[in-house]
């Protein structure tokens, strides 16, 4: 028998020749330059935007041509709730950095749905309170970013950062203002994102995210609920095979950004962190508390919440501070809302007792908050997250970062 091929079985260059004209690959044209074909139901038609053609590829350009179209139909805000003028700020990097192989290829863009390219437009301001936090980030990124030439050698950047504390303490918006302020591709990562079916997936999803903040560096790789991910390795006969081989990659991935110098953060939040691996622990060097809002910061949630209007009785803030001692800013923001649904609930209640509907701009106006409902709304929301305080502090005592004046 010979080693001829059969002439039914196609050669290598017959099969590279359908795979490009099936898929869109590029194809060469007479004057040596390259386009873009993309076929549909057979027929192929170039990629062009405003009449232009694309010098990249059609993959490339699957997230940007949905900002593209939304930005040329409409002239709103694009599906992660950022304008597209905040999309042209900056010189747009090509999506995805050469990869090796096709699969690799897959995986990153299934996870650049997980990137924010815009400014999520969370000011300090905006965060009340927490200003010890606030310092700590800002000497751990914020400034490294604004002024490179101070951050070098053992003054080099951290490249790990926890913020733990009680839920609804405002964890998440400290990631997205870190984001705003030092204008970073922001990744916001969690369990989902990372985690895959197929074996081996969720180890090769973790480097191909590495790889992905590296190519748009800077960039923030904001993982919530990290002890979702990457708690105590080797405690519960139980843990899963998979489970423990993403959580080294993750270890490796994290051990490798030390060595680069690239500018990409990892910003991870936890509501447990003594349920952290010690490895990881000592890759994230910045362990910030959240804690939950001192009285100056209640006070201000309440006066931000439930302002003062004209021609109507004061609110009691200094009443309402003493009594919320232990709630999380979710809860003040639940209790203002309890709180201001009172003098609706009464409106309705006479609406309802009429047989007709009243029409819109014949509605009667609300009526202003009475001291009776602050009271009805203490009883009806209770702090969620005073139970653990002492084992923060306690936490942030053995492990915690501070600044010492």
């Amino acid at each position: 028998m010979t080693n001829e091929p059969m002439p039914t079985r196609w050669s290598f260059q017959d099969f590279k020749l359908y795979y490009d004209a099936k898929f869109g690959r590029k194809k060469v044209v007479e004057n040596g330059e390259t386009a873009d074909i993309a076929v549909s139901n057979g027929i192929s038609s170039g990629i062009a935007s405003n009449g232009i053609l694309h010098g990249k590829r059609a993959s490339d350009m699957t997230v940007y041509e949905q900002f593209q179209s939304q930005s040329l139909g409409q002239n709103s805000t694009d599906a992660n709730g950022f304008s597209p003028d905040n999309m042209n700020e900056k010189p747009q990097k090509s999506l995805l950095p050469p990869f090796e192989s096709a699969e690799m290829r897959t995986l990153a863009e299934s996870l650049s749905r997980d990137i924010i390219r815009g400014s999520p437009d969370v000011k300090w301001e905006s965060i009340k309170g927490l200003e010890n936090a606030k310092r700590l980030l800002k000497e751990a990124v914020v400034m490294p970013i604004k002024y490179p030439k101070y951050f070098t050698g053992l003054l080099s950047p951290w490249k790990g950062i926890l913020l733990f504390g009680p839920p609804g303490t405002g964890k998440t918006m400290l990631a997205k203002a870190v984001a705003t302020e030092c204008k970073t591709t922001f990744f916001n990562i969690s369990a989902s994102s990372v985690v895959s079916k197929w074996r081996g997936d969720s180890e090769k999803l973790v480097k191909v995210l590495f790889e992905l903040a590296r190519h748009h560096a800077p960039s923030t790789i904001f993982l919530d609920e990290i002890d979702a991910i990457i708690s105590q390795r080797g405690e519960a006969r139980s843990e899963h095979e998979a489970s423990r081989r993403l959580k080294t990659e993750l270890l490796v991935q994290m051990d490798g950004l030390t060595r680069t110098d690239e500018l990409v953060f990892v910003l991870a939040a936890t509501n447990l962190p003594w349920e952290l691996d010690a490895a990881m622990l000592r890759r994230l060097e910045k362990r910030i508390l959240v804690p939950l809002p001192e009285p100056e910061a209640r006070r201000s949630m309440f006066e931000e919440l439930l302002p003062l209007q004209p021609d109507e009785e004061p609110i009691p803030y200094d009443f309402l501070v003493d009594r919320t001692e232990g709630y999380s800013g979710s809860d003040i923001r639940l209790l203002c809302k309890e709180t201001a649904m009172q003098p609706l609930r009464r409106l309705m209640s006479q609406l309802e007792q009429r047989e007709d509907v009243v029409p819109e701009e014949e509605l009667p106006k609300v009526g202003p908050i009475r001291p009776e409902d602050i009271e009805i709304a203490l009883k009806n929301t209770r702090p969620s997250a005073h139970l653990h305080t002492p084992r923060y502090e306690k936490f942030n005592a053995d492990y915690g970062s501070q600044i010492l004046q």
